[in-house]
């Protein structure tokens, strides 16, 4: 063996190679893939990897809608098979699953772990302990307008659904609606984001490795492959990502009336009143801002709303755990994500170097373009009109905007679009309920941030252009469901009053009884009007 392969230090590690130079490795990685993928193409014994274009995304759909005619999707065993083998790809692959995650966004290991996989096993486990009582038709009432009766509702799968996903939780925000697909009972196809090309190529060898490749496909690619999918009739088009997007995707949909759910985002506000105990305040506002992917979350806080009274505490509170947290050096520490990729990079240094925030930083601002980088960033008094306060920050960067009396936050958010979420930290019990009788949000949390995303038996989701539908949970088994009315009769029962000739009497009737009015009835069938 030569001495070039036993001296370790003489080499440069992959792992080294991503931390240090993310772009630079990102684009060797995807070379290396491409020629791979060439030479495998090249040989004899292997066909030249076709085109996804129409007539191939044509013949795809074709398959899977027969594939569900044959009603093998609908069975209890088939959806119970397919949640198992999903469970079983997190349990088999999580070093994959982590090392993908840190290929396309340095994400540490704890968040991959823990805010992805740990997250998609414990929706595996409640839909797996739950789907026999939701496929069981829930009976319900009857009127006496058809007595005597019964009736019940009963969930079907929509049909063959698509999944577009997004870059920033990748595995998370791919797998958690097919779980919800499956356990309706449909047949699926996932687009993952080609933002996160690594967790995208994961995903399409772990799902054709371990499921129904007959029912339940992934199809890679970019803007060609999701316009040519989004031409195609579906049953429902589930789209997580951004509204500029998402205007497409209804647009697409409308065509065909496919039902959509739009899981997009917004300027998540987050109030903080003086009566709190400010430092458990400032470390759950870090933890759903920086510990969520360094900002890059649909539901991260997008700004503060405090009083100028109160600012200077907050902000020296949050200057003091963020280098707990993160240490002196922010840029070089391992515990935060990376911006994902150089356009993302620039747009959010455009929003630092506007004219009208840039003297506003009080905190952070660093930036190192070569690793994607940028620290975690508070900025005081920024100006409404500005351009941070425009759009949607998905980044590291944390406006503080002040008011004179609290109160007044209420009205600031509801003077917007309304958000994904709201957050607000108060120990003042009529403001608390002002909050939530009169802030219209995907989801609130009182004391604490992001953690509504946690808990399945809440419905997560947005509200206007924030989003349209929800899931999670039973939640996402109704997303992919649909809800069919069935009313059951017997010839028992048989009333005249419904057919013709029409007389006075049979309105009078007829009326009492659709009213469902005991003494309209015997007043009615006395004559009386």
């Amino acid at each position: 063996m030569s001495k070039c392969y036993k001296n370790s230090k003489s080499r440069i590690s992959p792992r080294h190679l991503s931390h240090k130079y993310p772009s630079l490795y990102i684009r060797l990685r995807r070379l290396l893939l491409s020629l791979i993928m060439a030479a495998n193409d090249s040989g004899e014994t292997t066909s030249k990897k076709e085109a996804f274009d129409a007539e191939a995304c044509s013949l795809l759909v074709r398959k899977l809608k027969e594939t569900f005619a044959s009603g093998k999707t609908r069975s209890y065993v088939w959806r119970v098979s397919q949640l198992e083998a999903l469970a079983k790809i997190f349990d088999d692959n999580q070093p994959q699953i982590v090392d993908a995650l840190r290929d396309d966004l340095a994400k540490p290991p704890l968040e991959t772990v823990v805010y992805e996989v740990a997250m998609l096993r414990n929706s595996c486990k409640v839909a797996l302990k739950e789907l026999k009582h939701w496929m069981t038709p829930e009976k319900v009432k009857t009127s006496m307008t058809t007595f005597p009766s019964s009736a019940e509702i009963v969930s079907e799968p929509f049909g063959v659904v698509l999944i577009i996903s997004a870059w920033n939780y990748p595995f998370l925000l791919s797998l958690d609606p097919v779980i919800g697909a499956i356990a309706a009972g449909n047949a699926v196809v996932l687009k993952p984001s080609e933002i996160a090309p690594a967790t995208s190529s994961l995903l399409a060898k772990l799902l054709g490795d371990y499921m129904d490749n007959s029912s339940i496909r992934v199809v890679e690619g970019a803007v060609d492959e999701t316009s040519t999918l989004l031409q195609q009739k579906w049953d429902k088009i589930f789209y997580t990502g951004n509204g500029r997007v998402g205007r497409v995707v209804m647009a697409a949909a409308a065509k065909h009336l496919t039902p959509v759910v739009l899981e997009l985002g917004g300027k998540c506000p987050v109030v903080v009143d003086s009566n709190i105990n400010l430092k458990v305040a400032a470390r759950r506002i870090i933890a759903g801002k920086w510990g969520c992917n360094n900002g890059q979350a649909c539901i991260s806080p997008d700004h503060i709303i405090t009083t100028k009274e109160y600012a200077p505490k907050l902000v020296d509170t949050l200057k003091t755990e963020l280098e707990k947290f993160y240490g002196k050096n922010p840029l070089e520490s391992k515990d935060l994500s990376r911006i994902v990729n150089s356009n993302h990079f620039n747009r959010l240094s455009k929003l630092l170097d506007d004219d009208k925030v840039s003297g506003k930083i009080v905190y952070g601002g660093e930036k190192d373009e070569s690793k994607l980088r940028i620290s975690p960033t508070i900025l005081l008094d920024v100006p409404q009109d500005s351009l941070i306060m425009s759009e949607e920050i998905f980044g590291p960067l944390l406006p503080i905007l002040t008011v004179d009396k609290l109160e007044e936050s209420i009205d600031v958010i509801n003077s917007g679009s309304k958000p994904l979420a709201a957050y607000i930290f108060t120990t003042n019990k009529k403001l608390k309920e002002q909050f939530v009788r009169t802030v219209s949000a995907g989801g609130l949390v009182v004391n604490d941030t992001t953690l509504h995303l946690a808990v399945h038996t809440l419905p997560f989701g947005g509200v206007g252009e924030s989003g349209v539908g929800s899931y999670h949970g039973k939640f996402s088994f109704d997303a992919f469901s649909h809800k069919k009315a069935v009313l059951y009769r017997s010839f028992i029962g048989d009333a005249s009053v419904r057919y013709p000739p029409y007389t006075n009497t049979k309105l009078r009737l007829l009326k009492a009884l659709i009213g469902g009015s005991l003494l309209g009835i015997i007043r009615a069938l006395f004559g009386f009007s």
